[in-house]
């Protein structure tokens, strides 16, 4: 009976867990033990690998050469055209020359900046339909597009939302001249531009043999000169919703002034080495009016480095973080020298 009563009292629930050096936490572990050297040190190494890094990249960044050229009030007549509506299938050009007083060498790139416009408001973020950018269905009716879903009488958009309806569409042209009389057209690259993840996973055109037919039933939003399947004409793989341009509008900008990527440097001939030093000028085809958001548009040509363009606000943020870290391990250190316990010898 004692042996019986021994068996039972040795017995484990089932809901406990096994007696193992895992599930009963008892494997061997390392605690460290912090003491003063060792936090002054890492705060020290970490503050100084951070202002080393910063000062690294803000040399970097300006490194970079940068050119921006406004062109708001110079086609100000333009704009104030564009503005009324019913003048948006009429044409105006203009002309924004400068001169380059320093070679760009290397890759060059082109940007869009614009001024005080506003792509974060949240009923502008969500003004899309992902399922239709994805090719899924044209004739999708999606609640967030409103009002830019469908036409009065009943026509949808494609592509529909706020967002793709205000999409930038100023052509832009740059010229370089050679000499008094003769100026030959920069080679510029418009595809290639966007993420590949975007091109090749977040958006896809409908399935169709053509995309005339892929579109067939739909309309072009209001603002919107061409539809979304003659966004290229020159270029099939990049018309329709991959489309470059419009890939990198869709890619809302957190503050009102932004700069997105329009064009790179073919570099071939004269500009195989990038842009030479002379006169050169932007031939605009001006469709994006500004005057009514009191805005301000630019061409911004920039060259870049392995840390990328001309911004400083990485370099600024781990050079402010180092500083910091240092500014607080010789706090530390200065309260830990003041205030440390003297050793106390006692006699026997």
């Amino acid at each position: 009976m004692k042996k019986k009563g021994s068996q039972k009292a040795q017995e484990r629930p089932s809901r406990c867990p096994d007696n193992s050096a895992f599930k009963q936490q008892k494997l061997p572990a390392w605690k460290p033990k912090l003491t003063a050297p060792t936090v002054l040190s890492s705060f020290f190494v970490t503050g100084l690998f951070c202002l080393l890094v910063g000062i690294i990249l803000i040399l970097s960044a300006r490194s970079v050469k940068e050119i921006q050229i406004s062109y708001s009030d110079v086609c100000l007549s333009c704009s104030k055209l564009r503005e009324n509506s019913s003048n948006w299938d009429k044409e105006c050009n203009c002309s924004a020359p400068f001169t380059l007083q320093e070679k760009m060498q290397g890759d060059i790139f082109m940007y869009y900046r614009l001024e005080n416009f506003y792509q974060n408001h949240r009923r502008y973020v969500l003004s899309r339909s992902d399922a239709q950018l994805l090719g899924q269905d044209v004739n999708i009716q999606n609640s967030y597009c409103a009002p830019f879903t469908t036409y009065p009488n009943g026509t949808p958009m494609a592509p529909c939302g706020a967002i793709a309806n205000s999409m930038f569409n100023d052509s832009i042209q740059l010229f370089y001249s050679v000499d008094s009389s003769t100026a030959i057209q920069v080679p510029l690259l418009k595809s290639g531009n966007s993420w590949w993840t975007d091109k090749n996973v977040k958006f896809q055109n409908p399935a169709s043999h053509n995309l005339t037919s892929a579109f067939a039933g739909t309309a072009r939003p209001p603002y919107w000169q061409k539809p979304a399947y003659l966004l290229d004409e020159e270029d099939e793989r990049n018309n329709g919703y991959i489309n470059d341009d419009f890939i990198i509008w869709m890619r809302v900008s957190a503050f009102p002034t932004f700069k997105n990527l329009y064009r790179r440097l073919s570099r071939m001939n004269h500009f195989a080495d990038g842009l030479p030093v002379g006169n050169y000028t932007f031939h605009i085809t001006y469709n994006f009016p500004v005057t009514k958001f009191k805005g301000k548009k630019q061409v911004v040509l920039s060259t870049v480095t392995w840390s990328g363009g001309s911004n400083l606000f990485l370099g600024i943020a781990y050079t402010a973080s180092g500083a910091v870290t240092v500014l607080a391990g010789s706090v530390i250190a200065a309260i830990h020298l003041k205030h440390r316990q003297k050793k106390t010898y006692f006699q026997r």
